[in-house]
């Protein structure tokens, strides 16, 4: 079934006979009678009855008149709806990321972006980490996510932000020195890390200088080994934003030696996006994440 022969039948039974139906959909007369003609034959049942009077439909063709119609309405709908998704007045962005940045710094970047385009749907989809953000993008349920560096050529990125990791200690801890050292943490054995796929650069950093700690990294919520330290049961390193909020007397300090992750914004190299994308990709680049980031802590 082809659309020329919906609109062969919506024309026909609008005009009341095939002639005036030519010329309005700028056909020749026989050319409508062939769409009509083999779409009753696809169909089996007449949809006209042909006579001196011009084309009467048929009960079968008032019910599949019917149908015509709201095939032709929805496909309007579809091209208006496209329509909407080429410009800035519609449209809809899906950004995937992890917790800590879902949490902290997107809802500020989507709301001035609400203010200048409230046409156009931003929602978040929150993954557990980084993979499953990349996943997203490669199965096209992301337009774009926020990743860590490096990463593989099949994304395009741009860094937005760092984010250091910090030791957390508990209140009563006590620091040997002005400055942290790896033996004040490794009192408090075993040290929690994240178990999720963002602490692999930590272990290996810890497996570098200070391959004597013992450490453990069993739980998966970031809430939930902050508040382990906030009842004095062992010290942390996680990074600084996933933290927050650290309770206030919970001690922080930066490590020994330093460690960042860093956090970029990913595109598909070869996806193909609307313009309401590039429009909110844009921003994201232009936003400024490290002041939100630091006023966040």
């Amino acid at each position: 079934m082809k659309l020329s022969q919906l609109r062969a039948v919506v024309a026909v039974a609008d005009c009341g006979n095939f002639s005036e139906a030519a010329l309005e959909l700028q056909l020749s007369q026989p050319a409508i009678s062939h769409a009509i003609a083999t779409l009753e034959e696809e169909l089996g049942v007449p949809l006209f009855a042909r006579g001196r009077h011009g084309a009467v439909l048929t009960p079968a063709g008032e019910r599949i008149l019917y149908h015509a119609r709201q095939s032709l309405q929805h496909l309007e709908m579809m091209h208006k709806e496209a329509n909407l998704h080429k410009g800035l007045h519609g449209g809809h962005v899906r950004i995937a990321a992890f917790r800590s940045v879902a949490t902290h710094l997107l809802p500020k970047a989507i709301a001035q972006f609400h203010d200048q385009f409230p046409e156009v749907a931003v929602t978040i989809i929150e993954s557990l980490s980084y993979i499953e953000v990349e996943q997203c993008l490669r199965e096209g349920r992301a337009d774009i996510g926020i990743t860590y560096l490096p990463t593989s050529d099949e994304f395009e990125v741009w860094e937005i932000v760092r984010d250091e990791y910090v030791a957390l200690l508990p209140p009563k801890a006590k620091v040997s020195s002005p400055t942290i050292t790896w033996e004040d943490i490794a009192v408090y054995s075993p040290v929690l890390l994240s178990c999720l796929p963002c602490g692999r650069s930590l272990h290996n950093h810890l497996k570098n200088v200070a391959s004597f700690m013992n450490t453990i990294s069993d739980i998966q919520e970031d809430s939930t080994i902050v508040s382990l330290v906030n009842q004095g049961l062992r010290a942390a390193i996680i990074p600084r934003l996933a933290a927050v909020p650290i309770p206030q007397n919970v001690q922080v300090y930066s490590l020994p030696i330093p460690l960042e992750r860093v956090m970029a914004v990913a595109l598909l190299s070869n996806g193909l996006h609307i313009p309401a994308v590039f429009t909110f990709l844009e921003m994201l680049k232009k936003f400024d994440f490290y002041t939100l980031a630091k006023s966040t802590y």
